[in-house]
């Protein structure tokens, strides 16, 4: 069964939001795991690409924005994609669980104190746990 972690911070700042991203990507990668980033939009899409190139001065996330049928890193990140079986980890960073969320071992969700990021972060741990999904929640300083 899917295992979904809630990931808090104390920001109400997007940015953070997207490098606490980039943070939980790497370690992701670090454990030898194939990570996919379901973003909100095209928009969010290109600022998270730009931001996993350069969030660390001595390193470099390898990445790629998701194309059909080809998988090209271990991680993949776009809004408007079904990503193929076989993919260990989801972060979502999208208002709704996407339909295909169950695919994977682990989703992570990323909430800060926005207040529309908020609310939908309680609506969509209310849709895990409503379902029977274990849910965890952890505190996370920007």
């Amino acid at each position: 069964m899917t295992h979904v972690d809630f990931y808090v911070l104390d920001t109400t700042d997007e940015t953070a939001r997207l490098r606490a991203v980039c943070r939980l990507a790497q370690d992701v990668f670090s454990a030898a795991r194939q990570l996919h980033i379901h973003t909100q939009d095209a928009p969010q899409t290109q600022r998270l690409d730009s931001l996993l190139w350069t969030f660390q001065d001595i390193s470099f996330l390898p990445h790629a924005v998701a194309q059909t049928g080809t998988r090209t890193a271990p991680i993949t990140l776009r809004h408007d994609y079904t990503p193929e079986a076989g993919i260990d980890v989801l972060i979502n960073l999208a208002v709704e669980p996407p339909a295909f969320f169950s695919q994977f071992e682990r989703v992570i969700e990323i909430v800060d104190e926005q207040p529309a990021v908020r609310k939908a972060g309680r609506t969509r741990y209310r849709f895990y746990r409503d379902r029977g999904y274990p849910l965890q929640h952890h505190p996370l300083n920007a």
